[in-house]
């Protein structure tokens, strides 16, 4: 209503407005309605950031469904355990991963698979252009025929703009947010409408230079992800700006983003931010429009923080989160001045935190000494799908979060994590739950035993490696298990190094040491 004329997304300058999105999201909600989706029932989406993504959102969400964001690098094996854990009915995704998901239907409880592409939606001549190279750019495919499969842009065509008034109410769960966990299998995190819009409204309280209606943000951090869904996708909707969709983040398609449709606003993860510094372009790239940066989910060198403000002129802000979350509890103030490099900062409006002993998980810690950081707010989920006994074991009854991360806060109220979550790896962004990787291994016939671990990495911050204990009188390469993973893995899961063990480390009762094998490692290094 504010901003009907106002570009609400970019793809490679083919642009569509507020108005036209609404118009596009009650097509597709009015078609959801008819394929039987109503008041909480799951609606999957399978796609990179492109213009079916935000829309299918948005639809589900209208009509009171409940969203569940898939990542489009996971292997079926992952997907089908999100599909049915979470009892998705419909599913949204690239002609790409089409005849994948054809096949994988049966197992899972989804009827209408509805497919576009990504030639969908581009300005004229790259429209006419993108037919002719496409398929040879593997940046198109054809999708077999099947029953209820349905192409984007004829079910936008057939339906009216006007689906049933059945919106949701506000403590209403909106979303199904998966998450690993140092416990292996994937979680459905439930976040509601009011936690959506409070994180929003949230972040917006934070960064109060850049108004309603005036800036451009730089959809890139994926919304598939909790961090990219608040705040690239759903904080530029809420704020009226319009943004620029990157559906493969990699140095060069950032670079030519920025350059050529000047975004102000840029959440980003560390690796992006290397990345573009890294690459042979940066020299000529004009990246003067940003003008606020926000970095999450691992620490930010501050060497790449003063390299990127001199090559922009602009701000980084760090954060923290949780999937749990919503994802942001901590941002920096938005000033060089006040900000702390290597902290998350402070916590956000309406978001309260402790600092508990490690020994008994409640009693409140002195300003400066480590210990589990809590949080509670209104950007808390509201527990796991399905998961009572973890829901209790992280949820305590007067809503505080234990977050598993070791944190302490100074005396100016600014926080720091000391340690990360016991065992995750984050690498290139994304979090790398070592029981997954374990878990596939373990499921080799020639393996006894297996423990991944993260071991630093130039430009992905942290890669994988996985300590192999081999059954008795088998041999294997490291090759032939490198390849074992790729079909059971995403491939930022996949490990950089395998080393062949004897024996690994063990408690008394048998379970393997993760950490000194993880401290071995860090020592060998430089």
């Amino acid at each position: 209503k504010k901003f009907p004329d106002r570009m609400a997304l970019s793809f490679q300058g083919y642009t569509v407005s507020y108005k036209k999105l609404k118009e596009m999201v009650d097509r597709f909600a009015a078609c959801l309605s008819d394929f039987g989706v109503g008041k909480g029932d799951r609606v999957a989406i399978l796609l990179p950031n492109l213009i079916p993504c935000v829309v299918s959102y948005f639809a589900a969400l209208k009509i009171g469904g409940i969203v569940v964001m898939n990542n489009p690098l996971y292997s079926d094996r992952e997907l089908e355990h999100q599909f049915n854990d979470s009892g998705s009915k419909v599913l949204i995704t690239l002609d790409l991963l089409g005849n994948r998901m054809i096949e994988l239907r049966p197992k899972t409880g989804i009827r209408q698979i509805v497919y576009t592409s990504i030639g969908d939606y581009l300005p004229f001549p790259k429209n006419l252009l993108f037919p002719l190279v496409a398929k040879k750019k593997k940046l198109a495919a054809d999708v077999k025929s099947a029953p209820e499969l349905y192409r984007w842009k004829q079910v936008l065509a057939k339906y009216p703009p006007n689906p049933p008034g059945v919106g949701p109410d506000f403590e209403d769960v909106a979303m199904y947010q998966y998450t690993g966990g140092t416990t292996g299998v994937s979680k459905g995190v439930m976040l509601t409408h009011a936690n959506l819009s409070r994180q929003v409204q949230q972040v917006s309280a934070w960064f109060p230079k850049f108004g309603m209606g005036e800036e451009i943000m730089l959809g890139a951090l994926p919304f598939f992800h909790v961090f990219g869904m608040s705040t690239s996708m759903n904080f530029a909707v809420y704020m009226g700006w319009g943004n620029v969709l990157v559906p493969k983040p990699q140095p060069e398609q950032l670079i030519e983003a920025i350059s050529k449709y000047k975004p102000s606003f840029a959440p980003l993860v560390p690796t992006m931010y290397i990345g573009m510094l890294n690459h042979p372009k940066i020299d000529s790239a004009d990246l003067t429009s940003i003008k606020g940066c926000f970095s999450g989910s691992a620490p930010l060198p501050v060497e790449i923080i003063r390299d990127f403000e001199n090559k922009t002129g602009a701000l980084i802000v760090e954060g923290y989160g949780l999937t749990e979350t919503t994802p942001v509890t901590h941002i920096n103030p938005v000033s060089k001045e006040k900000r702390k490099v290597g902290s998350i900062g402070f916590p956000i409006p309406d978001t309260e935190c402790r600092i508990v002993s490690l020994e008994d998980d409640k009693s409140d810690l002195p300003v400066g000494e480590a210990g589990e950081l809590l949080i509670r707010g209104p950007q808390v989920m509201k527990g796991y799908l399905n998961m009572p006994e973890e829901t209790a074991a992280v949820l305590t009854e007067d809503g505080w979060l234990h977050t598993g991360d070791i944190a302490k806060m100074d005396e100016d109220g600014v926080f720091f994590i000391v340690n990360r979550k016991k065992d995750l790896i984050i690498s290139g962004g994304y979090n790398v739950y070592p029981r997954d990787i374990d878990e596939v291994f373990f499921e080799h016939p020639k393996v006894q035993e297996a423990c991944s671990v993260g071991i630093p990495h130039p430009h992905r911050g942290e890669a994988v490696k996985v300590f192999v204990v081999l059954k008795e009188g088998e041999t294997a390469t490291k090759e032939e298990l490198l390849e074992f993973c790729k079909g059971r893995l995403a491939k930022y899961k996949w490990p950089t190094e395998i080393e062949f063990r004897d024996d690994l480390p063990k408690t008394n009762v048998g379970k393997i040491l993760r950490k000194d094998l993880r401290a071995e490692e860090l020592q060998r290094r430089p």
